[in-house]
């Protein structure tokens, strides 16, 4: 039971998973281990089961339909999470996020993401925790306790070396034993063991020729055999291709359904001889005891008891609390023409009586990363949102000053659309509201009361008021017939086919196409329409439709819009830009080509700071961007996607009601040219994983090279002296004071470093431990941060084995990996 002491109620649990699997048949076993649709298994009533219903996630629990009609909390994307570095807030993440999954009937969050940043082009980055493996399974621990205190199931993902992006369907990663030890599989070891999640998520890559829905090794041997996990193994959407392959490769199920490599396949390799029948009824048993933990078995208790629920959590609350502890304010300088060192941030009501806000995503906020994890939460606070409402009347303006959106995107601000299904008949079946441009029904995902066998068109259709007057370009994506009509002129009809991306779903759900330009006038409402004839694709993995209406608006003389903001910010107090990225740049199904900020964000920060040197520059990415003028600046602070309430914490931020929390999990580079690691593209269908152990911050301490801001990097509000080091092999304790005026927060690391770095090639240091405290103006503060023993051992390819390295090595206590505060030396010994 993965190192958990049995309890009676997991002997109760265990009774029940073997008298129900004593009842079931073959066609009936290999039925559960497929899935019913897109997001559950099948119930078996005839032994008590329920329907086992999954949801993404992993900064909210979408549920089963792709609609804004059931709005769900969105929080701050993970690697915001991590950027708190704090494990018991995200237990309570996890822990509002399981209340969101019972509100909603689902039984497992398919999350969290713990693969690791090697690469800050990584179309993904933003959805996982860090480029360091302790910090990432730390995090990734307290989120799994937390959704499963809830009594709802997780499953840890990308299992494991999903990385990238790039040909993810088919790469093949090679990564040696010690790399794939100490840096891959370390996070999901250490939340195997000190969480014991009840599931995991195999990816679609490849590690070391083996399709990991079929890796013997790692799945079987390593995760259940070394870690002794004994939850479900559940395959990426459509990543299982062998039935025999992957049940051997101790792959549970296969998802999603109802066409999939299990079920009658299973079945039918059974009775073939080709697999054991007792393969399969371990697959089962894995399922059914997942079913037992959260309650869908009959006769076993359930894990946690509705009467042991933990206590409601208010979502906006706490999306409001992650997202201002997660905000890293890298640059902090005192602010222009003042002698008593105040700073730029916070903000100086006696000094601050105007302020002048630029940036597109000022007013349309990015608060998430898109793909499979996004949700539609029941309102956002935009940065104006936010400070409007913070700032007296009056006091602040707001310009656009640049809009990095040079693309089509999903239709969304100024539209109100509902879907309308009907038969080919013209009966109206069902209709439902939207919350953008884009229909993305999956498996049972369809309004109420259609279904695919009388489904013949979808139309989009209703208003769209523009924010601007001039040429608005609208366009599509999605397979089949599509008919586009504007204000009651039909403006685009024609055919759009399969594509021959090797990504699935880029395949299937086709590529964004312009198809027309319309002029309109601000505030002025229009009719809009996009129809869909549904077509059939005899031999699609799944039943869905998918396509979307696309917008652009007008777009303005760049140069203008900048002027604009920078004759405000001119005459302002403080002037504060707005920089993000945007889906085109950065989101799943593809990895980044550059860390450039698009449009011309790069050009409104220069002329701002130009002429207004309080300015502060707010970072909306989900991870690194070059920042050119981050020297000409007063102040820099990364928000990431900060979620639905991101407005609001931001303000509380800037005005000093809160301080900025956050400390970097991954290094921040000056430029791409100078990243040690940045390759996500494989050759020949391969990516080699050449660099070893020596990633991230470990790259850069080997490279020699500086960044811009490195790991462990975040400043505060207030001043800390480090007093005192008490330090043995086993744990450091720091007695630390607040030097400042307001009380704060600080987060103590401990780095270790090896004295003989070389033998065997180790990196210079690596982080071993952290800690935060809170303390009052003038107040100390101690605490102890036990180090583990796996942090004095490397992976040993010789033998096999984990090896501890005895010497002597140095403690490092301090604000980042290059703010070192003090230092005590300690002796490793060698294992007796």
């Amino acid at each position: 039971m993965t190192g958990a002491p049995i309890t009676r109620a997991d002997q109760a649990r265990e009774a029940a998973v073997d008298a129900a699997l004593g009842k079931l048949d073959l066609d009936d076993k290999a039925r559960l281990l497929a899935g019913q649709d897109n997001w559950s298994l099948p119930p078996l009533p005839e032994i008590g089961l329920a329907s086992l219903v999954m949801s993404d996630g992993p900064v909210g629990v979408r549920g089963v339909r792709w609609t804004a009609d059931d709005p769900s909390v969105a929080l701050p994307s993970p690697t915001a999470l991590a950027a708190t570095w704090d494990p018991e807030l995200a237990r309570r993440a996890g822990r509002l996020l399981a209340q969101e999954a019972r509100r909603k009937g689902v039984h497992v969050l398919l999350a969290p993401t713990v693969n690791l940043h090697r690469s800050p082009l990584g179309g993904r980055h933003f959805e996982a925790y860090s480029e360091d493996p302790y910090l990432t399974g730390e995090i990734g621990t307290g989120y799994v306790l937390g959704v499963q205190d809830g009594g709802v199931g997780t499953t840890v993902k990308h299992f494991v070396a999903n990385d990238a992006e790039t040909d993810r369907f088919t790469v093949d990663n090679i990564v040696a034993p010690r790399p794939l030890r100490e840096l891959y599989l370390a996070p999901f070891e250490a939340i195997v063991k000190d969480a014991h999640p009840w599931g995991i998520m195999a990816a679609y890559n490849q590690v070391n020729g083996a399709s990991m829905t079929e890796h013997r090794r790692l799945q079987n041997e390593v995760l259940r055999g070394e870690w002794g996990f004994d939850g479900l193994v559940v395959s990426d959407w459509l990543a299982a291709r062998s039935t025999t392959g992957a049940l051997l490769g101790g792959l549970d199920v296969a998802m999603p359904g109802p066409r999939t490599v299990y079920g009658p396949a299973l079945a039918a390799a059974v009775r073939a001889g080709e697999v054991a029948p007792s393969l399969v009824d371990d697959a089962v048993r894995n399922v059914l005891r997942l079913a037992a933990r959260v309650g869908a078995l009959d006769n076993a208790p359930a894990v946690v008891a509705a009467s042991a629920l933990p206590a409601p959590l208010d979502g906006d609350a706490l999306a409001r609390e992650i997202a201002r502890r997660s905000f890293v304010l890298v640059r902090n300088e005192v602010r222009d023409g003042v002698r008593d060192g105040h700073r730029a941030l916070p903000l100086d009501p006696a000094r601050t009586r105007t302020v002048a806000l630029s940036g597109a995503a000022a007013r349309d906020a990015r608060i998430l990363g898109g793909g499979s994890a996004t949700v539609f939460p029941p309102h956002v606070v935009s940065p104006l949102d936010g400070l409007a409402a913070a700032l007296p009347e009056g006091a602040l303006r707001y310009d656009v000053g640049a809009d990095p959106s040079d693309q089509l995107a999903v239709a969304g601000k100024g539209f109100e659309l509902r879907a309308v299904c009907r038969a080919e008949d013209g009966r109206e079946l069902g209709t439902t509201g939207v919350p953008s441009g884009l229909v993305q029904w999956v498996g049972v995902d369809l309004p109420e009361g259609v279904g695919y066998d009388e489904l013949h068109t979808v139309e989009l259709t209703g208003t769209f008021t523009p924010r601007e007057s001039g040429d608005h370009t609208f366009g599509t994506r999605g397979i089949g017939p599509l008919v586009l009509t504007v204000d009651g002129e039909r403006v685009w009809a024609g055919e759009e086919g399969l594509g021959d991306s090797s990504d699935l779903f880029t395949a299937f759900f086709g590529v964004p196409l312009e198809r027309a330009q319309v002029a309109l006038t601000e505030g002025e409402s229009v009719d809009v329409s996009l129809l869909l004839t549904v077509p059939k694709l005899p031999g699609a993995p799944m039943d869905a439709v998918a396509f979307s209406l696309l917008h652009l608006g007008p777009r303005r003389d760049p140069e203008e819009l900048i002027a604009e903001a920078v004759e405000a910010a001119r005459g302002a107090d403080t002037a504060v830009v707005v920089v993000a990225t945007t889906t085109a740049v950065e989101s799943e199904g593809f990895d980044r080509t550059s860390l450039e900020l698009p449009g011309h964000q790069n050009a409104l920060v220069a002329a701002v700071a130009a002429v207004n040197p309080n300015t502060v520059v707010i970072v909306n990415t989900g991870s690194p961007v070059e920042l050119p003028w981050r020297e000409d600046v007063a102040a820099v602070l990364l928000s990431w996607f900060p979620g639905q309430e991101g407005g609001a914490a931001l303000a509380d931020v800037l005005t000093g009601a809160e301080e900025p929390g956050g400390r970097l999990t991954t290094t921040w580079p000056v430029a791409l040219a100078d990243v040690p690691v940045s390759d996500t593209t494989p050759v020949d269908g391969e990516l080699h994983y050449t660099e070893g152990v020596f990633i991230g911050y470990r790259a850069w301490e080997r490279a020699g090279t500086t960044p811009a801001y490195p790991f462990g990097h975040g400043l505060g509000y207030t001043d800390w002296e480090y007093e005192t080091l008490r330090a043995s092999a086993e744990r450091a304790t720091v007695r630390l004071r607040n030097t400042g005026t307001r009380p704060g927060r600080e987060t103590v690391q401990i780095y270790l470093a090896p004295e003989a770095a070389d033998t065997p090639e180790r990196p210079a240091r690596w982080l071993a431990g952290f800690a935060s405290v809170e303390a009052g103006p003038g107040e100390s503060v101690e605490v102890t941060v036990p180090l583990r023993a796996r942090a004095y051992e490397i992976w040993d390819e010789d033998t096999n084995a984990w090896t501890a390295v005895p010497g002597t090595y140095e403690i490092q206590a301090g604000r980042s990996l290059t703010d070192h505060r003090l230092s005590a030396t300690v002796e490793r010994r060698a294992a007796p």
